[in-house]
């Protein structure tokens, strides 16, 4: 309320310092308004200075404990920015606690501080309620605490989840499929956030691959179960038809997804970019992506264009014949990349290496 406001307020009202017709000095009585309006403001904002105080605080207490932890300057100030709420939370009780728990199963400070970063809600939800009974869920499934640790650093969420709500329903069906055992826990262990889902739609998406004709003893039945359920059935059809426009039938697209699942987890950007390379940039037949799946999940900035370079640059030279060993070019490991396309030509190519390193170093900024 402004001072002006309460000016007027004192003058309707029937108060005693205006009902004596101003026999004292009205400047002084002004003045006495003025101050006791001050007055009033000031009690008013005082609460409100020591909460901003206490709020302060504790977000200086909260980064202290999270520094303690292991996490870097960069690393708060991106998670402040992600999941501010983690910072104006209770550090003694709702941090510290968790912090403790996860450095009792073992976790280093690195692993803790990625834990927050990637997945900070963690941190925030009940201790008691939640994350331990959920440890001690995919414990019992695993076997052994160690494995459970391994299963939590590849996606702490699962921790977040009502497990025997979403995970169980999703392992019986499985079982019910002719998945064995020891495929289902390998891959809760590695790929947990598969069995974070409705149940409903993950019954269909294992129906769909069982249909597809993935056998459910192998490893690639999970897989392809996976890929399907990370996208709706709008999203893959969508990518079917990229494919279709650089000349693959329907069919070879679920040659391709047999083969290499991964295959349809790219985007249509990425899909559209890699087949864009190696039918325009190396002169394949479109069919080769449906033999080699495998290239059209390969990081296009980290593996394909880098190496794409060194291959035209050989081609160029006489020194590779045209779409030999290009599948073994594309996907050999680095250092057996390097000893068998690069090293043999240090002679004819000087700085090859170092071109090809500087190409790597451009597609990391």
């Amino acid at each position: 309320m402004s001072n002006l406001f309460r000016v007027i307020l004192l003058l309707k009202s029937p108060s005693p310092v205006f009902s004596q017709g101003f026999s004292g000095s009205p400047l002084k009585s002004l003045r006495f308004l003025s101050t006791s309006s001050e007055i009033v403001s000031s009690t008013e904002s005082a609460p409100l200075a020591s909460n901003a105080a206490q709020l302060k605080n504790k977000r200086k207490a909260v980064i202290a404990l999270l520094a303690d932890y292991g996490l870097s300057e960069s690393q708060i100030s991106v998670l402040d920015k992600r999941y501010p709420q983690i910072l104006s939370a209770n550090p003694e009780k709702t941090l510290l606690p968790k912090l403790l728990f996860f450095r009792s199963k073992g976790l280093s400070s690195p692993e803790i501080a990625k834990m927050v970063c990637s997945f900070p809600r963690v941190f925030i939800g009940s201790l008691d309620k939640r994350i331990i009974p959920n440890f001690k869920y995919i414990q019992a499934m695993l076997g052994s605490e160690e494995k459970t640790l391994v299963a939590i650093k590849r996606f702490a969420g699962i921790l977040t989840w009502d497990l025997r709500i979403s995970a169980g329903p999703s392992i019986e069906i499985l079982k019910q499929s002719g998945v064995p055992d020891s495929n289902i826990l390998k891959y809760l262990q590695f790929q947990p956030r598969l069995f974070l889902t409705n149940p409903i739609r993950f019954k269909e998406s294992v129906e769909r691959v069982t249909e597809m004709g993935f056998n459910p003893q192998q490893m690639q039945f999970l897989v392809a179960v996976f890929a399907l359920r990370s996208m709706t059935k709008s999203t893959w059809d969508k990518k079917v038809e990229v494919y279709r426009k650089w000349g693959l039938s329907e069919e070879e697209v679920r040659l391709a997804f047999r083969r290499y699942p991964w295959c349809m987890i790219a985007s249509e950007d990425k899909i559209n970019d890699v087949m864009d390379f190696f039918v325009n940039k190396i002169g394949c037949e479109s069919s080769f992506a449906a033999r080699r799946p495998i290239l059209i999940y390969r990081s296009l900035k980290k593996r394909i264009l880098p190496r794409g370079y060194v291959y035209q640059v050989l081609l160029s030279k006489g020194l590779i014949k045209n779409h030999k060993n290009l599948v073994l070019f594309f996907e050999s490991p680095e250092k057996p990349f390097i000893e068998k396309f690069i090293n043999p030509h240090k002679e004819q190519i000087p700085g090859l290496l170092e071109l090809y390193e500087e190409k790597l170093m451009d597609s990391r900024r």
